[in-house]
């Protein structure tokens, strides 16, 4: 099934004047010509659809992989800072960078 009319120059002329687009008469032409064909693309995706295939947002199932949020006890104090090469009053120590400015 093909549109029934063709976009002529002067409706593109106005679609450019809408986007603020400024086209000279050869692009007018050529671009009515190239959003015809669209236009017929688009209305050839419609045969296609069926009535008996539901409209979905992706080809394939999503399904939520994330694991349930769930509190769990994490490390204390002392086993955090087990692994650190310098602790000082319960902190990583690290070397100065600034002076006491």
């Amino acid at each position: 099934m093909t549109s029934p009319t063709s976009l002529t120059p002067d409706e593109v002329a106005h679609l450019a004047g809408l986007a603020r687009m400024s086209l000279t008469d050869s692009e007018l032409a050529r671009y009515a010509g190239q959003l015809d064909q669209i236009l017929h693309a688009v209305d050839r995706v419609g045969e296609v659809a069926a009535d008996d295939v539901p409209p979905m947002s992706h080809p394939q199932p999503l399904v939520n992989v994330w694991r349930k949020d769930e509190v769990t006890p994490g490390l204390t104090a002392e086993q955090v800072l087990a692994g650190a090469p310098a602790a000082e009053d319960e902190r990583f120590r690290v070397p100065r960078i600034l002076d006491g400015e």
